[in-house]
């Protein structure tokens, strides 16, 4: 099994070695055909992202129209939103993580740039991309359901009538916190060598992350720990109860992002520890 071990003060690894970390900004990238590339597998990801779940929201309150003789009974019902949003992303992460690594997320870009997974310069373009393909995706929704649309509120998330904005702050940072542990954990290095010998595939523990997190949030907020999600259904929806909410689906994701990039790395990859160990053997030198 690959482990760290302690030898004489110093950290040192085995049967692994980490990525060295991102520069904060990267010129050459703007320079390779791979980044615009990525920038487009991003957008892409996001559209198809948002017209498929998008769809499935106004799809089921549809069937559940009481005006339209539906019932609570009727339709995929919220286990079926929280598996067409995971299947989403198992499906997108799986196809675009070899091009982009499969963020399809600001928030997940956002951790991963402060572990220095990725460059300040990609970080930004990631998340317009993001942004943009979420609009979009939504966008393509309603030029072809524009009624369903309107009516049955366009996907966009906002704080559901009896919680508090304290308890929908809450459960965006829990939820962001949980899909981005998953992240760091699927794709990190030393568990991939540790654990060689077991087949997991990477995209399949996230998606079924974002699954988990929707059967615990779409009840207080519609679950949006994803910013450009939140902010694509909230442009082409452009009501006042969206808009109203909404800094909750960006404060709260990338809080809960921060605290999962510091999680894992500083205390469970004890990177803190590692610093503090070569910083001591080069004093001492």
């Amino acid at each position: 099994m690959a482990k760290d071990v302690e030898v004489g003060g110093e950290f040192q690894a085995k049967d692994y070695h980490d990525p060295p970390p991102a520069p904060l900004v990267d010129a050459q990238e703007l320079t390779q055909w791979s980044f615009y590339r990525a920038i487009i597998a991003e957008f892409i990801a996001a559209l198809l992202f948002l017209y498929i779940t998008v769809l499935t929201v106004i799809g089921y309150k549809s069937q559940v129209d009481p005006d339209k003789g539906g019932q609570d009974c009727d339709g995929v019902g919220i286990l079926g939103i929280a598996w067409a949003f995971g299947g989403m992303i198992f499906i997108l992460v799986y196809c675009t993580a070899g091009i982009s690594g499969g963020h399809i997320n600001p928030a997940v870009t956002f951790g991963l740039f402060l572990a220095r997974k990725v460059s300040l310069v990609r970080a930004i373009l990631y998340m317009a991309a993001q942004c943009l393909g979420a609009i979009c995706g939504c966008g393509l929704v309603k030029a072809f359901q524009k009624s369903y649309y309107n009516k049955y509120g366009g996907g966009a998330n906002s704080l559901a009538d009896g919680y508090s904005t304290g308890t929908g702050l809450a459960a965006e940072i829990i939820g962001t916190f949980v899909l981005v542990y998953t992240v760091f954990s699927a794709t990190d290095p030393k568990r991939n060598a540790r654990d060689s010998h077991v087949p997991v595939l990477a995209p399949l523990p996230i998606g079924f992350a974002v699954f988990m997190v929707h059967l615990a949030t779409i009840p207080i907020t519609g679950t949006g720990i994803n910013p450009a999600r939140s902010f694509g259904a909230a442009v082409m929806f452009n009501q006042d109860k969206p808009w109203d909410d909404h800094w909750i689906f960006w404060v709260g994701p990338f809080i809960g992002a921060a605290i999962a990039a510091i999680y894992h790395q500083y205390i469970l990859r004890a990177g803190a520890a590692k610093a503090l160990g070569s910083f001591r053997s080069s004093s001492a030198m």
